[in-house]
């Protein structure tokens, strides 16, 4: 007889386990790419450092809010293909502090998708391909990177590549944190044998609050399409994986505790919290608890290691500021590659909306600016218009084509009338 998971138990252990790896992969899989989002935006190193700690913070408060009140593995993670946007953004009119006021923009955009759901509907609205090739051309200037790098520092690169290669091939989950960890010893390596120092003050984790100020640009050009990307890329696909795991997430309270979060830590340098896909999964899967009703366990268990990692990301940006050229840029790239190979996937599956596709992704690689307005706007933009265009129309697509394949066959001995 097949035992009945919603009775079966596993030690306690296994989902405390199971919670402390979600926590540690989401963590070590991409902060690279969102030090190097901010960093593009504008932002320094401090305030970089900060950014990391209070997002680390706001998902520690809200994982231990929603798992706890409603009893579901219900995780969140940073923004990593908001992030991958701002690394292909250039610093708006006004510096960082017009991107902190982009990033309550988003939180306060998140809070109405709560409070209205047509706002979400219209995010839905928009072609998968469309939205799938624009994350494409976001992504692929920093899958880009480590090849640039490689041919800069042949030597620090090659391990880091090496190691990520290995462990993709046996072990996935960990093959970017493990390359994380192995530039960690070539930056060790690096510290031992020159001058570079690493001072005891650069590892006290701190807030470095900026006063967010409003521009239409970054209105335009970062807070609307990184809205878009982090509901598109993350609270759509990691509602989705929870319900694949039997679960119903509460919408409107996780739209309002993530977008109260995001607009609470932006002025921090946190730029977008929001519903994990990769955590969830972890988290929520039956190899965390084989009993779904316990399985909560492991996402609060995420909370309190999201806290610990939180006063750790101080030393990890630290070790960060003494690497070499290209060192972490490679591992951000790593860390990409599968979002870019499967936004490429989407984006070209459907024949009728390719050519949109393509022009979406171009326009979004292309890392332009017009009227102090990057290249993901343009590109969502360009690729609607030419959608539209050329779209063709249900009964269009229901009739056979024109030419001798739409002719009535003939036998021999018959004549057509």
């Amino acid at each position: 007889m097949t035992p009945d998971p919603t009775t079966a138990r596993a030690p306690l252990s296994q989902p405390i386990t199971a919670g402390v790896v979600a926590a540690l992969v989401g963590f070590t899989s991409s902060f690279a790419v969102v030090l190097t989002g901010l960093r593009a935006v504008g932002a320094s190193a401090d305030e970089a450092a900060s950014g990391l700690f209070a997002l680390c913070l706001a998902m520690t408060i809200g994982i231990a809010f929603l798992a706890l009140r409603y009893r579901m593995p219900i995780t969140l993670a940073w923004s990593t293909p908001g992030a991958a946007l701002l690394a292909g953004t250039a610093s708006p009119d006004g510096g960082f502090p017009a991107a902190v006021g982009a990033f309550v923009l988003v939180g306060v955009m998140v809070l109405a998708t709560g409070l209205w759901p047509r706002l979400g509907a219209l995010v839905q609205a928009i072609p998968t391909p469309i939205a799938q090739a624009m994350l494409a051309g976001i992504v692929l200037p920093l899958c880009l990177e480590p090849v640039h790098a490689f041919a800069d520092e042949p030597l620090a690169i090659t391990p880091v590549v090496l190691v990520w290669l290995v462990l993709s091939r046996y072990a996935k989950r960990w093959a970017v944190p493990a390359a994380f960890a192995t530039a960690a010893v070539v930056i060790a390596v690096i510290i031992l044998t020159s001058d570079k120092t690493i001072t005891g003050d650069s590892l006290i984790p701190q807030l470095d609050l900026v006063v967010p100020q409003w521009s239409w640009q970054a209105c335009i050009g970062i807070a609307l399409p990184l809205y878009i990307v982090t509901m598109a890329s993350q609270n759509l696909p990691g509602t989705a994986v929870m319900s694949s795991f039997g679960y119903r997430i509460p919408w409107r309270p996780s739209m309002l505790v993530t977008g109260a979060l995001t607009a609470l830590v932006a002025p921090a340098g946190g730029h977008a919290v929001n519903l994990s896909a990769i955590s969830a999964a972890l988290a929520a899967a039956p190899a965390a608890e084989p009993n779904p009703r316990r399985r909560w366990i492991a996402a609060a268990t995420v909370s309190p290691a999201y806290l610990v990692l939180a006063f750790s990301s101080a030393a990890v940006v630290a070790l960060i500021t003494v690497a070499p050229s290209g060192l972490v840029e490679t591992v951000a790239g790593l860390a990409l590659l599968d979002t870019l190979a499967g936004s490429l996937a989407a984006s070209l599956r459907d024949e009728n909306s390719r050519t949109a596709a393509v022009l979406t992704f171009v326009v979004a690689a292309a890392g332009v600016t017009v009227a102090g307005i990057g290249s993901a706007f343009w590109a969502l933009l360009a690729g609607l218009l030419v959608y539209v265009v050329l779209r063709k129309s249900p009964d269009a697509e229901a009739l056979p084509p024109e030419g001798p394949e739409r002719r009535i066959p003939v036998k021999p001995d018959e004549t057509p009338r």
